[in-house]
């Protein structure tokens, strides 16, 4: 626990009341596909790597969210797709507890969509998340048709995200644009390039280079000699 944990433990126990746990594992059911998987390992991945330099968030996927300390009898938690907490450590974590988390939800909630969980995806997750989350932002993507719909949160409600000319989603909460490239939701800087995977910068480096030698050689250049 940390320091001010164990102060609360310390004084529960002086007034002789039960604090909620709070080393709670998470408790979701396996994904609905391979696409589900490598979407939300993707989506982890990049956002990581865009951020490198940064140790002021939290982001995640397939991991429950506990709100509410009667979780265990009501069964009140949920455990989005893929979602990102700012101005909090970063750290691994069992689960986000929110009652241990200064009381914070996350800022940014994407769900990817499949026919067993759209009507639960675009129907009572979205109240959830509107109305006891107040999360800013939320995002969905139908891996079938490709269907990208964001929300932002104006006063008590969702309004639907403008999409950019191209269709891409602005997110504030990242200030990143959100867009479906090779059937996979990607993020793109302000100026819209992709952002890539680690693998994919090594293989946009050598083929760049590769074109590079090319063109020396149509000079009559020794690439290898440069």
């Amino acid at each position: 626990m940390t320091t001010t944990q164990e102060q609360l433990a310390t004084l529960a126990t002086e007034l002789g009341i039960s604090l909620p746990p709070t080393d709670l594992w998470s408790d979701e059911p396996p994904l609905e596909s391979d696409f589900h998987r490598e979407q939300i390992d993707l989506l982890i991945r990049l956002l990581k790597r865009y951020w490198a330099t940064r140790n002021d968030y939290y982001v995640t996927g397939n991991l429950t969210i506990y709100y509410s300390e009667d979780q265990i009898t009501t069964r009140d938690f949920r455990g989005p797709d893929f979602f990102v907490v700012l101005g909090t450590e970063f750290k691994q974590r069992k689960s986000w507890v929110v009652w241990t988390e200064e009381g914070k939800y996350p800022n940014l909630i994407v769900e990817i969509l499949s026919k067993s969980t759209a009507m639960v995806d675009q129907g009572p997750k979205k109240d959830l998340y509107q109305n006891t989350f107040r999360t800013p932002e939320y995002f969905w993507l139908d891996p079938d048709t490709l269907e990208l719909a964001g929300f932002r949160l104006m006063g008590k409600a969702y309004q639907p995200t403008a999409p950019a000319i191209d269709g891409k989603l602005w997110s504030e909460q990242l200030e990143l644009y959100l867009g479906v490239a090779d059937r996979y939701l990607r993020f793109f800087t302000p100026e819209g390039e992709q952002i890539l995977t680690a693998e994919e910068a090594e293989i946009q480096e050598r083929q760049r280079a590769d074109r590079l030698a090319a063109k020396l050689r149509e000079l009559g250049f020794d690439p290898n000699q440069i």
